[in-house]
């Protein structure tokens, strides 16, 4: 069966995109789910029955709230650091006396990763563990259908109030009785996002007619996103939130004395802040968050200050229902803070931990096939034993030691048994789906040696290949395969022991999949064997050829190979920088021994009567190696001007191509030095931290200035006129928008207190961008329709190419510059004085543009995690949160460096053509 090349790429791409699905279906792992929520919740489970026939406890109901009032305080981004550090004490007093000397519980609680905001609020009000699939919903969050505190809080009739990110009203819409949103996104606002929060407060704490009050403040984190987390901006911005806490507090304590409860203020963050002022990786910073409890109810500290003690970010729906009166939620994988009810009675804080261990085991027994050898649902039946022997004691009127030491020891069962219980509940959200991985790896690795085996005729585009389809349906192998695959997937399906996708399917749709796979192995085969089978058969016109692989060809093989392997290990994935890094050294260490095999030991032909065209003429025919096509020394001025220009590089260029491979070595250096990335080393110090210090903001202002003149002067060689001039202007906009906004300072100033958000400045810059992508845009389209001169295409891709410098330009954070300008210089380098004179082919250019596009990737400082993701640069500009501007803004910073490689990898090849084409020209005229 014979398909056309396009028609084949069509298929295959369809087969990729199947074998990803099932893939990415495994890899992001399903979290545990309870049954639907359906109607108001019940009473719960009785306390667990005293052993004796007929006896029962006479405590079924859920027990009573604890607190009157609950105030949640969520400060975003707020690092355990900023309360517990040296920064708490200094900006946070009142938190400090409080946690020192107050009465209150302080803890540091651990958010699992991904830590950004929408999975962190889910985790907060369910107790789930969120995957990293709400990484892609966050920017746009539905409305949370899971149970959860804030449901159950409206179902028990609790009046709820909220001020603060308007992700909450996405997420839990008609549950607030009043509610105000503050835009989550629109990370330039330091200040008016906060007061909005604030300004109803002063009313709200007046007032009685709510239960529970929810505050959620987003300048801190907005400071993280634009300055970091050592900006001398955090400081006010803590002692800000200091004295709301304090507002708060001294409230609800002048309002107990009319009531019999007393109130509840909850502080916390949903998640921290790297040293970048990120988040959304794993880094102590990003994951440790304070957690306080400040209550009258609580007793007064005593005696020195310890080690706030970790517990788990889910934890705090648990104590929160518990607090409330409410029943736990039925997915929450949390467990109870015990200190928060240790004021309790015995009775009660076993009741507690019962139902805790009860929503957990029933948790667990619908999510697990296997749930009863679980260690943890046996600990739990144990201390439920335990439970109903003390309640025996208990209702006997037994008031001695004994039942005093008992209920400690069910007490340590009970949080031996949740603290099992959950941490297996918690496993199952980290665990693979393995055999939907394995299935749809082999439906991708079939696809790609399919591509690979039609490569050498899918190139043309008349190509046709010829598919071994009705041989591979009918063979036996075929059907072989199949039988095997569906015993592998029967035996697969009916002993795992957890959930899986690929079993769940039908089971006509998995023999589909069986089939697919067995006829794309058999198709593989028998081209393959059509492969062989040609190689041996007699060549009629052998043509001898001299061509092999040279080192620089093996390396790139090598190279790219060994990186797709070390892809298969998470420690390779984490620190895949080092990879790329290792790779562009060795090989400009490989091509500087290329350079110098070419200058030094190979030899020209007949260098007396002529000169060596071959370089410029790619496209002539040659009989051998070493014929070349000769031209007279004397003759046509025009050729001599010609022959001069693309004679082999002599004199200083001959050496400054030799040392271009270490020129380049350095560069890569000192940018290696700017940015720490990866995981392991990201905390430590490096240049860029030095630079963004506000010690040295006059150093790196000098950095920025010339840096954007080296930009100026590498870029603007190969534009007209008028885009040079833009070009000049979009750079000044963009120091001027670095000033405004109080990164860099100019010479003339003496401080940046003058701080706006630089909209002008910013939209200044945009119009020159447009303008120099608009006028490379209007040379392409006169290329394709007017013209079809190869040399205004050239022209028109270069003009965009340097539009999108000037926006690389603009949203790189000022320190990052100098990034730009080694990409720039490295660009430059290798154009003249690598490829030009190696006379690289196209298929070694595009594999080192892929190269050096990887590496200056993490040479921005970003990584494999999100927390690298600079969200500020999506908000250049604008005054409000529109999201298709910010998400492409956004992307565009991220993946500004294998972007600018891969359109200067355009502008190369079409100016290659163009030149090539020139040369043919003017010597054709010559020989005339």
């Amino acid at each position: 069966m014979r398909l056309r090349a396009g028609v084949l790429a069509a298929g295959c791409l369809l087969l990729q995109a199947m074998g990803v699905a099932i893939f990415l279906r495994g890899f992001f792992p399903t979290a545990v789910r309870a049954r639907p929520r359906g109607g108001p919740p019940g009473d719960g489970p009785a306390e667990p029955a005293p052993p004796g026939s007929g006896a029962v406890s006479n405590w079924s109901a859920v027990p009573p709230p604890l607190f009157r009032r609950v105030v949640l305080v969520l400060i975003d981004a707020l690092r355990q650091d900023f309360v517990f550090g040296p920064k708490g004490k200094q900006f946070m007093p009142y938190a400090t006396q409080v946690i020192e000397k107050g009465t209150s519980y302080s803890f540091v609680a651990e958010a699992k990763p991904p830590t950004v905001t929408m999975p962190r609020i889910k985790a907060l009000m369910t107790g789930s563990i969120p995957g990293f699939i709400d990484v892609v919903v966050n920017l746009n969050s539905p409305a949370l259908l899971d149970d959860n505190l804030i449901w159950q809080a409206k179902t028990a009739g609790k009046r709820i109030i909220f001020y603060g990110d308007d992700t909450w009203v996405k997420l839990f819409p008609k549950h607030f009785v009043e509610y105000d949103g503050t835009t989550s996104f629109f990370v330039s606002d330091f200040t008016e996002v906060d007061d909005n929060v604030t300004r109803h407060l002063d009313r709200v704490l007046k007032r009685e007619d709510w239960d529970l009050l929810i505050l959620h403040y987003l300048g801190l984190d907005h400071i993280g996103h634009v300055t970091g987390p050592n900006s001398p901006l955090v400081g006010p911005k803590l002692r800000e939130m200091d004295n709301i806490l304090k507002k708060i507090h001294i409230s609800l304590l002048s309002k107990e004395g009319e009531a019999s409860l007393p109130s509840l203020l909850v502080v916390c963050g949903d998640h921290g802040m790297s040293e970048t002022g990120s988040h959304g990786g794993s880094s102590e910073g990003e994951v440790h968050t304070p957690l306080l409890f400040i209550s009258s109810a609580f007793e007064k500290r005593s005696g020195p200050l310890t080690q706030p003690e970790l517990v788990q970010q889910t934890d705090l729906a648990s104590t929160l229902a518990v607090g409330l009166g409410l029943p736990i939620s039925r997915n929450s994988v949390g467990t109870l803070i015990l200190p928060v009810v240790g004021g309790k009675t015995m009775r009660e804080q076993l009741r507690f931990l019962h139902l805790n261990g009860f929503q957990l085991s029933r948790l667990l027994e619908e999510n697990t096939p296997a749930y009863e050898k679980d260690p943890g649902y046996e600990q739990f039946k144990i201390a439920e034993k335990s439970h109903g022997n003390w309640i025996k004691l208990y209702l006997e009127g037994n008031n001695s030691e004994i039942l005093m030491n008992l209920g400690k020891k069910v007490l340590k069962q009970y949080l031996e048994a949740l603290k099992t219980l959950s941490a297996s509940l918690s496993k199952q959200v980290a665990q693979y789906d393995m055999y939907s991985m394995m299935v749809g790896t082999v439906i991708v690795m079939e696809v790609l040696v399919l591509l690979l085996l039609s490569v050498p005729k899918a190139l043309s585009s008349r190509a046709e290949f010829e598919v071994p389809l009705s041989p591979s349906l009918f063979s036996l192998l075929f059907y072989l395969m199949c039988l095997v695959l569906c015993a592998v997937h029967v035996i697969v399906c009916t002993s795992a022991e957890s959930l899986c996708y690929f079993c769940s399917m039908s089971w006509l749709t998995a023999l589909g999949v069986m089939m697919l796979i067995s006829a794309l192995m058999c198709g593989i085969l028998s081209a393959i064997g059509k492969i062989l089978e040609n190689s041996r058969l007699p060549v009629k016109n052998p043509v001898v050829s001299s061509s092999s692989w040279s080192e620089v060809d093996v390396l790139m093989l090598a190279g790219t190979i060994g990186h797709v392997l070390s892809l298969g290990a998470s420690s390779f994935i984490e620190e895949e920088h080092q990879t790329w890094y290792f790779l562009i050294n060795t090989l400009c260490l490989a091509l500087c021994q290329e350079l110098c095999r070419n200058h030094f030991l190979l030899k020209e032909c007949d260098p007396q009567h002529g000169i060596s065209l071959k370089q410029n003429f790619d496209g002539i025919g040659e009989a051998s190696d070493c014929k070349s096509i000769d031209v007279p020394a004397s003759g046509n001025s025009k050729l001599d001007k010609v022959a001069s220009s693309a004679e082999f590089i002599k004199g200083s260029d001959k050496w400054i191509s030799l040392a271009s491979p270490w020129i380049i070595l350095i560069c890569c250096r000192l940018l290696r030095s700017l940015n720490q990335t990866g995981v392991q080393w990201a905390h430590r110090p490096d240049f860029g931290h030095w630079l963004t210090s506000s010690e040295h903001k006059s150093e790196l202002s000098f950095l920025a200035a010339v840096s954007l003149v080296m930009i100026f002067l590498l870029v603007q060689r190969r534009c007209s006129l008028v885009s040079k001039i833009a070009m000049a202007l979009g750079l000044l906009g963009v120091y001027s928008y670095r000033a405004a906004i109080g990164n860099v300072v100019f010479p003339w100033q003496h401080d940046s207190k003058d701080i706006s958000k630089g909209i002008t400045e910013a939209r200044f810059v945009y119009v020159f961008v447009l303008g120099i992508v608009f006028t490379g845009t209007k040379d392409l389209l006169k290329s394709q329709v007017i013209s079809a001169d190869s040399s205004v295409k050239s022209t028109g891709l270069w003009e965009v190419y340097s539009g999108l410098v000037l926006l690389a330009a603009l949203l790189f954070r000022p320190h990052n510059l100098p990034v730009l300008v080694f990409c720039l210089l490295i660009q430059t380098m290798m154009t003249k004085y690598i490829w030009r004179p190696l006379k690289c082919d196209a298929a070694q250019i595009t594999i080192m543009h892929y190269w050096f596009g990887q590496a200056f990737f993490y040479f921005q400082g970003n990584s494999n995690g999100i927390a690298t993701v600079d969200v500020s640069a999506g908000f250049v500009g604008l005054e409000v949160y529109v999201e298709i501007p910010a998400i492409f803004l956004t992307a565009f910073a991220t993946y500004a460096g294998p972007l600018l490689w891969a359109i200067h990898l355009l502008c190369y090849l079409s100016s290659e053509v163009s030149r090539v084409s020139y040369l043919k020209t003017i010597f054709l005229e010559s020989i005339k």
